[in-house]
């Protein structure tokens, strides 16, 4: 087993990379990218750092310097024969040849665009310019260098015995909420946490401690080259990226209103079983639901991502048996800034009403809080959105107005469009 604190000690660049390979990226990214691959392969879009917990100043806690460093190494990348044997000749959900040769020959070949990189007020202002389809991976890396950089300042005057005592603490606790899942019966649980986590080498470990820890219940990682290295299931399916600026396309109201089924029109013809999930929150999940054609009822499943949980799967229960669906029959993904606690509370009232899952993110591979002084580790709200698509600004409502992203003049438009009243407003932890 590796000895994280030793090589946090030790680190350098060039011997540790925070980014060891292109897919070191989440499973969806890749599905994503292959269906935009297809269907709008020459749209512009721009993608954008956006840190919405304001209290963390990265620009003045991250090296500049460091930072371009692992962003110049990411572009160096290229697939290795292996990783290509692997996406080319795995089975994935039940399905062998996954990923098309046309899409494949592309990513062999593909080195990532440049990036824009420069500080304001404490932040950095990350921005990514080019066809979506190679813009978009630039999205999980990105997140994962920003973050692990963010560690290692916290964490670099901490000596060795220091580090040992820090990481030693790390696993224990998120061995005890091992061992809190096991009394969880017929769990189904998947590691969602690529994108916030403390470091590569501490997901890869608490990936392992889930597969030795959780058995069964334990169905694989978002992660591909975790999931390709620890022989393990690649889990994922799709995200707000897709309507979002298939929304951002939309010329006219009737196109706007209609732009989050075209995106699932295009996956229904490409995906069937367990990839055939609805994430219905972009644009307000009862609207969604509520102006949905019939088609989309039998899907296998949705995954709750923002809001209320409770009211989220409630709502889709009420949805499929309105619609003569069976909801017992169909899969709920839960994956909002779960821990235990809540994985324990929904699980306890969903399970026999539906099938339930669970994708476990930030507090899995990135909860340090209250271990160093000052909880200086505690996670934070950072994403990389597309933040405009051929010069449209994007939009997101989500189920949780904090979420939302855009434009006044067009949420409000959006708003209108898609027909979403008064929200509740809820935390945003991460």
């Amino acid at each position: 087993m590796v000895d994280i604190a030793t090589r946090v000690w030790n680190h350098k660049w060039k011997i540790d990379p925070i980014v060891r390979s292109l897919i070191d990226t989440d499973f969806y990214k890749l599905l994503m990218c292959q269906s935009v691959f297809r269907n709008k392969p020459d749209t512009q879009v721009t993608f954008s750092l956006i840190n919405r917990t304001k209290s963390i100043r990265l620009a003045e806690l991250v090296d500049e310097g460091e930072l371009r460093e692992h962003l110049d190494h990411i572009r160096s990348l290229s697939l290795s024969r292996g990783e290509s044997t692997w996406l080319r000749g795995n089975t994935f959900y039940g399905k062998r040849q996954m990923f098309r040769p046309d899409f494949m020959e592309w990513f062999e070949n593909l080195t990532l665009p440049p990036y824009h990189l420069e500080k304001r007020d404490g932040q950095f202002e990350l921005t990514f310019e080019g066809n979506w389809p190679e813009v978009m991976l630039w999205e999980i890396p990105a997140l994962a260098v920003l973050m692990e950089l963010r560690a290692r300042a916290v964490l670099k005057d901490l000596g060795k015995f220091e580090l040992q005592v820090l990481y030693a603490r790390a696993m224990t606790r998120t061995w005890q909420k091992v061992e809190a899942l096991r009394e969880v019966p017929d769990l189904k649980l998947a590691d969602f946490g690529t994108r916030r986590r403390h470091g590569f080498l501490w997901q890869d470990w608490c990936v392992q401690a889930m597969t030795e820890g959780l058995g069964e219940a334990f169905i694989g990682t978002s992660n591909c080259l975790i999931a390709k290295n620890r022989d393990l299931e690649a889990i994922g399916t799709n995200a707000h990226e897709l309507p979002m600026v298939y929304a951002a396309l939309a010329e006219t109201d009737d196109q706007l209103a209609d732009a989050p089924y075209r995106v699932l029109a295009d996956w229904h013809e490409e995906h069937d079983g367990n990839l055939r999930i609805i994430l219905p929150d972009t644009y307000g999940t009862a609207q969604f639901l509520k102006n949905a054609p019939d088609w989309l009822a039998g899907w296998t499943g949705i995954r709750i991502d923002s809001g209320d949980p409770v009211v989220g799967a409630e709502t889709a229960i009420n949805w499929w048996t309105e619609r003569g669906e069976d909801p017992s029959e169909k899969l709920i993904i839960f994956s909002d800034g779960l821990d235990v606690e809540k994985i324990t509370e929904l699980h306890a009232r969903f399970a026999g009403r539906v099938r339930v899952s669970f994708g476990w993110g930030t507090m899995l591979t990135n909860d340090f809080r209250g271990l160093v002084p000052n909880d200086g580790l505690a996670p934070f709200s950072l994403v990389c959105k597309a933040v405009e698509a051929n010069g449209r600004a994007t939009v997101k409502l989500s189920d949780n107005p904090r979420k939302a992203m855009g434009p006044a003049d067009q949420i409000d438009r959006y708003k209108r469009v898609f027909g979403v009243g008064e929200q509740e407003e809820m935390e945003v932890v991460v």
